[in-house]
């Protein structure tokens, strides 16, 4: 089939997966429990669009713990992305000009110097 990107999202009690091909189409996803239950579900879920590990590159927050080597062990790709990072890439290069939030619109402009005028101890 080629390359499946893979999209892990995790927290303590769960795993959040995504699975693309390499084309950005959405294959399947869905959330797996915590522990040994979430390595079996993950290589059934992968094995349904192709045999080899070696196709599959699976992006999440970090590059360790139990399942991550659980996945390495196994042949798949394990990249660590720092979601700040991604966010930061995307807005320095994106075309679109819409105002997101907690931002302003137009360009930036430099805001007066006010500073407070010295106590002259009058009432």
């Amino acid at each position: 089939m080629g390359m499946i990107l893979v999209r892990h999202d995790w927290s303590e009690a769960h795993h959040d997966m995504l699975l693309q091909n390499g084309a950005g189409r959405r294959l399947n996803g869905g959330r797996l429990p915590d522990g040994m239950e979430a390595v079996r579900r993950f290589h059934e879920m992968v094995a349904a669009y192709t045999d080899d590990p070696a196709e599959v590159t699976v992006a999440r927050e970090t590059d360790r713990g139990l399942f991550v080597g659980a996945l390495v062990a196994a042949g798949y790709r394990v990249i660590a992305v720092n979601p700040p990072s991604t966010s930061r890439y995307r807005e320095r290069h994106s075309t679109s000009r819409e105002v997101r939030p907690g931002r302003r619109a137009g360009p930036r402009r430099a805001r007066p110097n006010r500073r407070a005028e010295p106590p002259t101890g009058r009432r």
